[in-house]
């Protein structure tokens, strides 16, 4: 069964997140309202998101900032929602990683429409851990027959390895925390277990390391998590 669709809504203006909480709603997808930059950073720290509608005039963070976050960690739909419509903030919001810029006031069709068409357009081509294989820079990984190989050589993981490296693999992009490998590949609440997480990326690159001389993998982003090199 799939997961629901789930879309955080960072705006400031409470009658305009209602409204928006209601076109989402309408669309068959749960809403999530934020009414700040910091609430809305909340949200994003703690779970994935399959879309964000955003406003850039948002107290405590701004949506310019948020947008960067996000980019750096993440690569959902980004809609910006917002009344700064000059060109030159659509422009610069779009080069920042937005997907999309509605101007305030809007139509609510029209709000409707552009979010089914992205979120349409994101699972195409979003790589998901239960694509049948996962290729990123050398790495290959066989969802069936659970098979990895680096530059060509057979790697020989354990079940939290290649769970670590499945996930990793899913989203190339992203960032992902040391509480959301924990949650993700042990399913229970992460409560500051840095070791565990540790001492598991540690094996998985040094099996890596060995498969492939020379290349390195997995990157550590330091006071953030893991992600896969570019």
């Amino acid at each position: 069964m799939d997961k629901p669709i789930s879309i955080l809504v960072a705006e400031d203006d409470s009658d305009i997140s209602r409204l928006l909480c209601s076109i989402i709603t309408k669309s068959g997808y749960l809403p999530q309202p934020a009414f700040s930059g910091t609430e809305a950073l909340l949200y994003l720290e703690q779970r994935q998101w399959s879309m964000v509608l955003l406003d850039l005039m948002l107290p405590g963070m701004t949506g310019e900032e948020l947008l960067k976050w996000i980019r750096v960690r993440g690569s959902m739909p980004v809609l910006i929602i917002s009344a700064k419509g000059e060109q030159q903030t659509k422009v610069s919001a779009l080069r920042g990683g937005a997907d999309d810029f509605i101007t305030k006031p809007f139509d609510i069709e029209e709000v409707s429409a552009r979010i089914d068409s992205h979120l349409r357009r994101f699972k195409q081509i979003l790589p998901s851990a239960s694509a049948r294989i996962l290729e990123y820079n050398g790495l290959v990984l066989d969802c069936d027959s659970k098979a990895v190989t680096a530059e060509g050589a057979e790697v020989a993981l354990t079940a939290r390895e290649y769970e670590i490296l499945q996930l990793l693999l899913s989203e190339p992009r992203k960032v992902f925390t040391k509480a959301n490998l924990y949650e993700s590949v042990w399913g229970e609440p992460y409560y500051g277990d840095d070791n565990t997480v540790n001492v598991h990326v540690s094996n998985l690159r040094g099996k890596l390391a060995k498969a492939a001389p020379g290349s390195d993998y997995i990157e550590t982003v330091w006071g953030m998590g893991y992600r896969l090199k570019s």
